[in-house]
């Protein structure tokens, strides 16, 4: 009914699949793509969250700053490209730039307004306490702020693959952005423009899944009444679930491994001069490092802080046994 130039079988849309992979460097332009990706919204995040307590915790700074913050909203962020070009170039600095950008505009309104929801009822409590305002802060206004903004973040940061079409596009220096224009658009290849949007679909639902992971492991008191529903008699885990979550942490510890050696082979090359990182992520390897170092810092502390507890437990139950 409809002509395989406007859309394509769902077989061809497969099996452009492979082209991609044998003709487009499909491995390396993902790489390229979530590189910028990461670096994209962790830049946005480390500008956000200090600049957004500030205007919204300072009356002073609110009342010189909150209307500029939400009317740069209404920024076309198409428009300014040129402006980023002249301003960084057309190099990966540029797009990470661009799509940190991207991402800030919308997060700092957010954070002004979940500093203003924050409940007075805990800031009475800790003032009632005879809290500093700096243990106001710590306790009151970082975990929840926080909490709250983990949901938003993971809702925005789909606005940097909205916007990686248009960065990749310049300078083509690769990516899925740029072979949607080279490989898609200009040769006439609808069914690869379907593939790559499949691709930037799971990507993000993978991406998804990963934040929804770090909200359960860094707030984890938003999910104690859920918990308790499914740890009841009434809702056990299932055969599945256990297999399931087992083989995804034999396949997390398989993947660090070969995180490790490749790392290793990015300064001791012994792939023969070849450096798989370096070819999957170019200049945004090292933003890929931080996050694998983050993550094993937080992993580490968690284990020392749950071994610390434990030994206190039992040093609590050695002295009942005594008593």
């Amino acid at each position: 009914m409809v002509t395989s130039g406007i859309l394509p079988s769902p077989m061809r849309v497969f099996t452009s699949f492979a082209d991609l992979f044998n003709d487009n460097e499909l491995l390396r332009n993902t790489g390229l793509s979530i590189g910028l990706n990461v670096s994209g919204y962790l830049e946005a995040i480390v500008i956000a969250i200090p600049v957004g307590f500030i205007i919204g915790l300072f009356k002073y700074t609110r009342w010189g700053f909150q209307r500029q913050v939400d009317a740069i909203r209404y920024v076309p962020l198409t428009a300014v490209t040129g402006l980023f070009i002249v301003w960084f170039g057309i190099g990966s600095s540029m797009k990470v730039h661009f799509l940190a950008f991207g991402i800030l505009i919308y997060l700092l309104p957010i954070i002004v307004q979940r500093i203003d929801e924050v409940s007075d009822v805990y800031l009475k409590t800790v003032h009632t306490l005879g809290a500093t305002d700096w243990q106001t802060l710590k306790t009151v206004y970082f975990p929840s702020v926080l909490s709250r903004l983990s949901d938003d973040i993971r809702v925005l940061t789909a606005i940097s693959w909205t916007y990686i079409i248009v960065a990749e596009g310049i300078g083509s220096q690769g990516g899925i952005g740029d072979l949607i224009w080279k490989a898609g658009l200009r040769q006439g290849r609808v069914d690869k423009v379907f593939a790559l949007l499949i691709i930037i679909m799971f990507i993000g639902v993978i991406q998804d899944l990963i934040f929804i992971w770090l909200d359960r492991e860094l707030f984890p008191h938003k999910y104690q009444a859920k918990d308790a529903v499914k740890s009841s008699s009434l809702q056990q885990k299932g055969f599945t679930n256990v297999v399931f979550s087992y083989a995804l942490r034999v396949f997390g510890w398989i993947a660090l491994g070969i995180y490790f050696i490749l790392i290793i082979n990015e300064y001791i090359s012994f792939l023969g001069g070849y450096k798989p990182l370096s070819y999957l992520f170019g200049s945004t390897t090292w933003v890929i490092n931080l996050v694998v170092i983050a993550f094993l810092s937080y992993k580490g502390w968690k284990w020392y802080q749950n071994r610390t507890d434990q030994m206190a437990l039992q040093a609590i139950g050695a002295k009942t046994v005594k008593a």
